[in-house]
């Protein structure tokens, strides 16, 4: 076989966005989507060929009818994250490829066993985090590891948030306790520790510090709107990142070593062009006599890729390399490796926010 063929496992709005990117691929296709309710189905297909033909025909099913499907292959399972746990371990014992949204679970332990199942099934497991794949992420990797761009890294400091309209609140799920438990830590703040664990080479913190700025809902199932983490690591490296529903649009990251610094001005979703950059600088301090200068020297990074909705965009990446692992029949443990490893981190920073910010060892 040379394509997978996917099951979509819920109608979600990010669902339309890996719809067009599996259309993109030239190792997927679309065969089936499921609702609790067909017709939701039936309406998310007909609304998502307008724009993006599928190039084949596509079947409105329920849940269980798509996993009993012998032309799905792989499952992409958008579904709230309260009741996904569930879902992924079904599809993974029927035999179906699990590429899953995030955060992957409300807990560790959810994580844990999800991973787990694939593995038992002998197939992939791999988390939605799109900027994984994006052509830029090797060229910082590069810049990283020459050692004079950004020396020994000592700080590293990120923001994803976003400001939602007042209805968010009342009509979102990712302010409904039981379907979104972590709220703005998991659908963002997932993206900040994975960004974090991949400039320390998947190295783990060793403490975390976690506060809970401004949550929804009774007290013992707040969900979180705002939450700031600090994580510590083995060598003296520090992190932080600032999560929110509450302030406009930011997904920025900032590294700083003894040599310079880089900065990703837009490191999820990139700003819409054909490049990804970013930019070191190694300034330089220089006093002559009574006149004190600091000197920039930024240098600007690219990779050759568009934004979004294209070939070569980080979501088609995405499942053009879920797939080639999915039909090579030799699941890559690496991605549920770093799913269980940054839904670590998470489980950390909810159990410090809840001792009021205490040192919590991962």
């Amino acid at each position: 076989m040379t394509i997978c063929r996917f099951g979509i496992l819920g109608t979600a709005t990010i669902a339309r966005k890996n719809w067009k990117a599996i259309r993109l691929s030239d190792n997927a296709c679309v065969t089936a989507v499921a609702s609790r309710q067909p017709a939701k189905a039936q309406a998310f297909i007909d609304e998502c060929s307008e724009e993006v033909p599928p190039g084949g025909p596509v079947a409105a099913v329920s849940y269980e009818d798509l996993l009993k499907r012998e032309d799905v292959d792989a499952v992409y399972i958008p579904l709230p994250t309260g009741i996904r746990a569930e879902w992924v371990q079904k599809a993974a014992r029927a035999g179906k490829h699990v590429l899953c949204e995030k955060p992957c679970g409300s807990n560790l332990g959810e994580v844990l066993e999800m991973v787990s199942a694939c593995k038992a099934a002998n197939v992939q497991f791999m988390d939605g985090v799109m900027f994984m794949h994006s052509g830029r992420l090797p060229l910082v990797r590069q810049v990283l590891d020459d050692g004079t761009s950004v020396g020994n890294i000592r700080r590293i400091t990120s923001q994803f948030s976003f400001a939602a309209p007042p209805e968010f609140l009342t009509g979102n799920i990712r302010a409904d306790h039981a379907l979104e438990p972590l709220g703005c830590l998991g659908d963002l703040g997932w993206y900040n520790s994975r960004l974090t664990l991949f400039v320390m080479d998947y190295q783990m913190p060793e403490k975390v510090s976690g506060r809970l700025l401004l949550g929804h809902g009774p007290a013992g199932k707040q969900v979180p709107l705002e939450f700031s983490a600090e994580l510590f690591f083995h060598g003296g490296v520090t992190a932080s990142f600032f999560n929110s529903f509450r302030t406009q649009h930011q997904q920025w990251a900032h590294i700083s070593g003894d040599k310079g610094w880089l900065s990703i001005p837009d490191f999820v979703l990139p700003y819409q062009g054909c490049e990804s950059s970013f930019e070191v600088n190694n300034a330089h301090f220089h006093i002559a006599g009574c006149s004190f200068h600091m000197q920039g020297h930024p240098r600007r990074f690219a990779a050759i890729e568009q934004a979004d909705g294209a070939p070569d965009s980080q979501e088609t990446s995405m499942i053009h390399t879920f797939s080639t692992l999915a039909l090579s029949g030799k699941p890559d443990p690496f991605w549920g490796d770093i799913a269980i490893k940054t839904q670590s981190i998470l489980d950390a920073l909810v159990k410090s926010a809840a001792m009021d910010g205490a040192l919590v060892t991962v």
